[in-house]
């Protein structure tokens, strides 16, 4: 089997020249939407492509570029600084004098610091340039509001099962092979399962495979145990501390807030298939047992201890199947977040009402002259009291009046301990009554 120009890529072969062959972001590109009507009618304005990788953001720029009859210049932020940029923009305006656009595309963008993203400014504001930058990260928290305001930002989303599907249609059909690519509906499945939503990483597997076809003497068949030690040891996409990361711990944690433990068990399961360390993972349900169920049920924060107990004691499958049981337990368990927002509250009273003195009553008194000063002498003894509660008695200091930051929900536990609360509220009006 013969290979058309080894020395490009298959997924550069495949990169297609025509709107129509562009495969995924029908969100973005079906007919009416603006991104399309602007590719169209090669209408150029500064965007920002943010997506996972390979879902199309350089083919999308280069499309751009060919209905606009616009010259495409590529940099990375990875590779470039701000040299590169200034040689770009001069190449730009020669090209402007000349009566021809620059679309200036720029991978990766997010790792440009300030004053590289800043050296970008001008010659958007001016034309000389049409700036398109990718990114992985969320452009609101990586990119300059100065950058942002001037350009529209595009969400571009994973590639869709039957998406993968048309592209490895296309790749049977257009890859330049000398005989028809062919495999099983099986093995079809294997590529777009590891693939992941990744168009690029499909192609790269599908071209490795090739190559071990042409060895085998296969003769352009992908059978399925070249796919499976092509794929072997595969993980998922997980983007460690990147924006998949966040975006699928908050998966979790709201899928547990939400009651909801066989969601919350997909998404724990999504976190230890891409790799994520689940020592992590057992730091946060700690974290959500205190926010989201707190007093409605107090084993909860027990049992997600004993869980991470587990993990640090056994690892592997029998740690995180502890951690599995905390989660299920957490997202079955009452809710309540009564605690979360009485500590929230009360820490903005301790840091805008100052150093209020401790009422002197509630003062220690360990020693001779403290005493004398009077220093816990009116304090009662709440356990020498009529059901062990000093009704009337004050506990916030003098110039800050009686809070009320707990205030627990009618749910699990806090339904008892609301009823406690409102009674020994009543004794303590009675007394101030006498």
């Amino acid at each position: 089997m013969v290979i058309d120009d080894l020395t490009k890529p298959l997924a550069e072969r495949m990169r297609p020249s025509r709107l129509e062959d562009y495969v995924g972001q029908k969100h973005l590109l079906a007919e009416g939407k603006p991104l399309y009507e602007a590719v169209r009618s090669g209408h150029l304005h500064s965007m920002i492509f943010w997506g996972p990788p390979g879902t199309g953001k350089t083919t999308l720029a280069r499309l751009i570029a060919n209905y606009s009859n616009a010259e495409f210049v590529a940099i990375s932020a990875v590779l470039s600084g701000v040299k590169e940029i200034r040689a770009a923009v001069d190449a730009a305006k020669i090209r402007l004098q000349n009566g021809r656009q620059t679309i200036l595309f720029v991978d990766e963008v997010h790792r440009f610091n300030k004053s590289q993203q800043d050296a970008f400014l001008p010659h958007v504001e001016d034309g000389t340039v049409s700036f398109v930058g990718a990114t992985t990260e969320n452009p609101s928290f990586e990119l300059n509001n100065a950058l942002l305001s001037r350009a529209r930002v595009y969400l571009l989303k994973s590639l869709q099962t039957g998406e993968l599907e048309q592209l490895l249609v296309m790749v049977a059909e257009k890859s330049g092979l000398s005989k028809p690519l062919c495999f099983s509906g099986e093995v079809k499945t294997l590529f777009v399962q590891a693939a992941d939503g990744d168009a690029r990483r499909l192609l790269n597997l599908i071209e490795i495979a090739l190559e071990l076809a042409v060895a085998a003497g296969s003769e352009g068949e992908i059978s399925e145990s070249i796919a499976k030690e092509v794929l072997a040891g595969g993980v998922r996409r997980f983007d460690n501390k990147g924006d998949l990361f966040y975006d699928q711990i908050s998966a979790l944690h709201k899928s547990v807030r939400g009651s909801d433990p066989d969601a919350a068990l997909y998404w724990f399961c999504r976190m230890i298939d891409g790799g994520c360390d689940p020592l992590y993972i057992a730091r946060r349900v700690v974290r959500m047992a205190s926010e989201d169920i707190g007093n409605a049920d107090p084993r909860a924060l027990q049992i997600a201890l004993n869980s991470w107990d587990v993990l640090v004691r056994l690892g592997g499958a029998e740690g995180e199947l502890a951690i599995a049981q905390a989660i299920t337990y957490l997202a079955s368990a009452a809710k309540s977040n009564a605690v979360y927002m009485a500590y929230k509250a009360a820490k903005i009273d301790a840091a805008e009402t100052g150093s209020l003195e401790v009422p002197v009553h509630l003062r220690n008194a360990p020693t001779k002259l403290m005493k004398e000063l009077g220093y816990g002498k009116q304090y009662r003894y709440a356990h020498d009291e009529p059901d062990a509660y000093a009704a009337g008695e004050e506990y916030f200091p003098e110039g800050l009046s009686k809070r009320s930051y707990y205030r627990p929900v009618n749910r699990g536990l806090e339904i008892k301990i609301a009823e406690k609360m409102a009674r020994l509220k009543q004794l303590d009006r009675q007394k101030k009554g006498d």
